[in-house]
């Protein structure tokens, strides 16, 4: 469960990358609208020419997402020397897809493919890289980059005579990894056709599940952000192949300009209810943001607001939640249930209403992949989402507000004084030494490295560090002793971080959307 947990946590390395080319890619389908623009937008002219050369970059991620997820795993799982693990899985992956274009060619009819008729005459192949290829999408590419970690772990250090000593570290892996891909090309050619057709079909029970699968799914993505779990949720959605081949997010940026166009009604274009999870994230976070602010007493509402107020606004501008949602989940972790339910609830009621979209982050993303580009023949469905989600923000108040005034809940000014104190860096580092000491508080570089110092005492110093990664906004550590780590409080104290979660040797950091930086410095300290 741990190696699945750092599994899911490596694959949102390359997953940020996408929030800003699908903006990028949102941005200039609107701009190159002329039913929106006018006739500045009409094709030839040199306004539309601009936005055809930026759309065209913005397209990149997304025509090359196979070698995106191969160069981003290594960057979290590889254990050591990172940037030779990434080159390496790069070549091997390289290597694996020339098998594959080999194999197709020398033997066409064994496996049913014959490439000679062009990569755009034919289903389910696809040029990577210049290289005709079967279209394994993220699938092969994850798997084909973590077999090449676990070869670089394994045998990165690996001495070899000294005649042979310029075949170690990088090349030695890439050397095992050429000729593992052999078999497995060979299996894949074999195999991979089999897996397209069961794709199909999944596909066919994913939209006859109707608003059951819709339901279920939101609620699923949200109940496992605490394991971690919830990217094996929406990944397979998002960048294929749950639902279609390519990934929903890919196909409804391709097809955003003719959804622009049309006057039909948008679910009959698209009729995925799915990757909606955005509504739960602007109006489920926005009323209990609400509802923690109006049960907190009125002498401490002002330094309550201080907290909750640039965790709110990331929730729902950003799409990152976890700031505001670990402030309640790890002290009534019930609330976090209840959240799941009304969220997936909201958006189910959206889709029956005829609400689609690609809307999985915040408002942001939101906005530029639907709201602005398609308002102009569709605006009416974005009125009903609107109305439904402010009904759900009056709900998520009235409910949350209950729950934590019924059960007093200890939420941050519910408490006493003391523990709402809005702490300096100063105060910190004073209460760092015995009494009223005068011993000069340690100097760091920036905020990061201090956090990082911070978290490394707080999880039993370097010796206890087993190994180190991150997502979006978590630092994920396992440790050796798990009896080292010290409580949850001691990571909150003074805003250091937003909580801990623990299982086992396994220990997730909930840091915030700066976990890269300090990563960096934790590493540096190991």
């Amino acid at each position: 469960m741990n190696a699945i947990k750092r599994f899911g946590s490596a694959m949102i390395v390359p997953v940020l990358l996408f929030a800003f080319f699908g903006i990028v890619v949102g941005l200039a389908t609107l701009f190159k609208n002329p039913a929106i623009m006018g006739s500045i937008a009409e094709e030839g002219t040199m306004w539309y020419n601009i936005w055809s050369l930026i759309e065209s970059g913005g397209w990149t991620i997304f025509d090359h997402m196979e070698l995106a997820f191969v160069i981003g795993l290594p960057i979290s799982l590889a254990k050591k020397a990172q940037a030779r693990a990434t080159l390496a899985a790069l070549m091997v992956y390289l290597v694996f897809n020339n098998y594959i274009n080999a194999i197709l060619t020398l033997w066409p009819s064994t496996f049913g493919v014959d490439l000679s008729q062009g990569v755009e005459n034919l289903t389910g192949v696809k040029e990577i890289a210049g290289i005709p290829t079967l279209d394994t999408n993220i699938i092969g590419a994850i798997a084909i980059s973590g077999i090449v970690i676990w070869i670089h772990n394994h045998f990165y250090d690996k001495k070899l005579p000294e005649m042979l000593g310029i075949f170690q570290g990088l090349v030695f892996v890439t050397i095992i990894g050429f000729f593992v891909m052999i078999p497995f090309a060979f299996l894949i050619a074999f195999v991979w056709p089999y897996v397209q057709q069961g794709i199909g079909s999944l596909q066919g029970f994913i939209t006859q599940a109707g608003y059951l699968g819709v339901w279920l799914f939101h609620f699923l993505e949200r109940v496992l952000i605490p394991t971690g779990l919830h990217h094996f949720i929406y990944t397979p959605f998002e960048y294929g192949p749950a639902a279609v081949n390519e990934g929903l997010k890919p196909y409804w940026i391709t097809h955003l300009n003719e959804f622009a166009n049309s006057t039909a009604a948008l679910k009959d274009l698209y009729p995925y209810g799915f990757l909606m999870h955005g509504n739960i994230k602007m109006f489920g976070c926005l009323g209990i943001a609400l509802a923690m602010y109006y049960s907190t007493p009125k002498e401490n509402r002002k330094k309550v607001l201080a907290l909750i107020l640039p965790a709110t606004l990331t929730a729902v501008f950003a799409g990152i939640t976890e700031p505001l949602e670990f402030t309640f989940l790890f002290i009534a972790p019930y609330l976090f249930v209840i959240h799941a339910l009304l969220g997936a609830t909201m958006v189910t009621i959206m889709n029956i209403f005829g609400v689609v979209g690609m809307m999985g982050s915040g408002f942001i993303e939101i906005a530029a992949l639907n709201w602005i580009p398609l308002s102009s023949n569709h605006g009416g469905i974005y009125i009903v989402q609107a109305i439904i989600g402010f009904i759900f923000v009056a709900l998520y108040f009235v409910i949350f507000r209950w729950l934590i005034v019924k059960f007093d809940i200890p939420l941050p000014g519910r408490k006493n004084e003391k523990e709402v104190k809005l702490y300096t860096k100063q105060d910190y580092q004073n209460a760092k030494h015995d009494g009223n000491h005068a011993e000069e508080a340690p100097k760091y570089d920036s905020e990061y490295e201090e956090k990082a110092v911070y978290y490394l005492e707080g999880l039993g110093g370097k010796e206890n560090i087993k190994d180190v990664t991150n997502c979006a906004t978590r630092l994920r550590v396992t440790v050796n002793d798990p009896d080292l780590v010290k409580g949850n409080d001691y990571f909150t104290n003074n805003q250091m971080a937003h909580g801990i979660a623990q299982s086992g040797q396994s220990i997730q950091v909930i840091v915030g959307l700066s976990v890269p930086q300090v990563r960096d410095y934790f590493e540096a300290k190991l």
